[in-house]
């Protein structure tokens, strides 16, 4: 397994099938129907606009088997050293430490590009996710109560982050 920056033109339908694949049968992704191929240009767009990395493990026949990347966490600018995560491994090879895997990339990117604070909304019947995150240092921040309403049933959001020593002189503005 080896660590890729990810391409649209490589690797849009491993992510589709990965984040699909989550859609319709986790809460992972508070989603109901699966995303269509032509959203994916747009979402690349974003990442690469807004200097997001997308990152994937793969294996030796460059299949992906995961990918973990970053985006804004709110619109207003004071919000700018603060980005939410997201980490997603194909079904059939979770359990193998490729979470652990991109999510210290990850980290390690963010710090690169001075973010200082990585949040991650996790559903709170995620367990392997919320172990996963606290392992790397995430410490739980709050929940919101049935934030959502999935398989026929109310949905707890948590929430966890995870705060960096970067940026080395912050500025306002």
């Amino acid at each position: 397994m080896r660590i890729v920056e990810c391409s649209e033109s490589v690797h849009t339908d491993a992510i589709l099938d990965i984040l699909n694949h989550a859609i319709l049968n986790s809460t992972a992704i508070y989603d109901y129907a699966p995303r269509p191929r032509d959203s994916m240009q747009s979402w690349f767009e974003t990442k690469r606009v807004k200097n997001f990395p997308v990152i994937g493990a793969v294996d030796t026949n460059g299949d992906l088997l995961g990918f973990a990347s970053y985006g804004g966490f709110r619109a207003n600018p004071a919000y700018k050293y603060t980005v939410e995560h997201s980490v997603y491994v194909r079904h059939d090879r979770r359990g193998a430490g490729l979470g652990v895997a991109l999510m210290q990339e990850l980290i390690g990117l963010a710090k690169e590009r001075d973010v200082h604070v990585l949040v991650g909304g996790i559903d709170m019947a995620n367990q392997a996710s919320i172990r996963l995150h606290e392992k790397l240092g995430f410490t739980h921040s709050g929940i919101i109560r049935q934030a959502g309403f999935k398989f026929g049933r109310w949905l707890d959001l948590g929430f966890y982050q995870l705060a960096l020593e970067t940026p080395l002189a912050p500025v306002d503005g």
